[in-house]
């Protein structure tokens, strides 16, 4: 019988730290990144989780779920080793403000909350601020941009953020906060990573390591922000959207369940304001705990009553049986399960296109490019 095995803890430097010495080009630094940031997850879960038992026709064994997934990672890390010593480009760090701004999670945490006691929806409404940068040329704070035409149009009055992405207020306190206690230094795109795994945790969620060295990009995509997933789109569409910026099906499913918390206005659920309420009336996300970062959002699924049309089509869409049903099934039955992957899933979004080293700039405020004024 196989015996249940506790994985060593990291070394002090994080690993990917000790492999990304001969500066590799920026896509294999994401690669080796998201992987050792995966397997830092999962050792930490794994090292705090019951084993469970399987049977082979063989015999019965003692084995963890996580050690599977740990295992993946390791051989995506390996992978991305192979090619590192061969190219040039800057690194993401969990320990990049260490010296230059050592209180930057502490004065990102204290806003956010102060923020949450007069308005409880901040969380929510950051994480999603995240995503909607991330999946819309890469994490580089083009989201908070406001119009400066003819040179920046903004992407906040597209029809996926207009009326609806908010806490751009809050943003600009985090950012003002940070200028005042290291100036200079931290970005707007590092602002939202930070914020994301801060609201996620004040609001009983997982936590992770954060990595963070993106700097702010110069420029908006209107076209690509025009292409957000929607609250409307089928499920293929969807996975098509996830693929195209690195993320597989069970990325998808985990990263909607940031819908367990937060609100939405009634024109985008499946009821449409069938109550005759006004198109902006704001509906609970999940019913049941609206306010903590849980895994009832997906016993909502199996219920049938997801919110959101592009929730439930994980469970009724074509592809879903045989692509992100069976995740849904998983998630709703294990929550532990649910907050590792839902970590893992942030740290790979958090690495799409990053601009490192010299690329883009610091902005000193967060809604306008430093060559206008600032």
């Amino acid at each position: 019988m196989l015996r249940p095995t506790t994985i060593p803890s990291h070394p002090s430097l994080p690993l990917h730290e000790h492999i990304l010495q001969r500066a590799p080009s920026p896509e294999l630094v994401s690669r080796v990144q998201t992987a050792s940031s995966i397997i830092s997850v999962l050792i930490t879960q794994h090292n705090n989780s019951e084993p469970y038992t399987y049977t082979t026709m063989a015999a019965a064994s003692s084995f963890s779920p996580s050690l599977g997934l740990l295992a993946a990672a390791h051989c995506a890390l390996l992978l991305a080793m192979a090619g590192a010593a061969s190219a040039g480009g800057s690194a993401l760090s969990s320990t990049f403000y260490d010296a230059s701004c050592p209180g930057a999670h502490d004065v990102v945490r204290r806003v956010i909350q102060d923020a949450r006691v007069s308005d409880p929806r901040i969380p929510a409404s950051l994480i999603r601020l995240h995503f909607h940068d991330c999946f819309v040329q890469g994490c580089d704070g083009s989201l908070l941009l406001d119009d400066d035409l003819p040179a920046i149009q903004t992407e906040k009055t597209v029809l996926a953020n207009n009326n609806s992405a908010r806490g751009f207020p809050v943003v600009d306190d985090i950012k003002a906060a940070l200028e005042h206690a290291c100036p200079g230094i931290v970005s707007c795109a590092d602002i939202l990573a930070l914020a994301a795994e801060i609201s996620v945790e004040l609001a009983g969620g997982p936590r992770w390591s954060v990595l963070l060295g993106r700097r702010d990009g110069t420029t908006t995509n209107v076209q690509s922000a025009n292409n957000l997933p929607s609250p409307f789109d089928e499920l293929e569409v969807l996975q098509e959207k996830f693929r195209n910026v690195n993320l597989d099906s069970t990325d998808l499913v985990a990263l909607q369940g940031a819908h367990t918390f937060g609100k939405v206005q009634c024109q985008f659920t499946r009821e449409n304001c069938t109550a005759g309420q006004p198109e902006g009336t704001l509906e609970d996300l999940d019913r049941v705990t609206p306010n903590l970062f849980d895994n009832k959002y997906y016993g909502n699924l199996l219920e049938g009553s997801a919110q959101l049309p592009s929730d439930q089509v994980m469970l009724s869409g074509p592809a879903a049986a045989a692509t992100t049903a069976p995740v849904v099934h998983r998630f709703a039955g294990d929550q532990q399960d649910f907050f590792r992957n839902f970590a893992a899933s942030m740290i790979k979004m958090g690495n799409i296109s990053p601009l490192t080293g010299s690329d883009g700039e610091i902005r000193k405020n967060c809604r306008r490019v430093n060559s206008k004024g600032h």
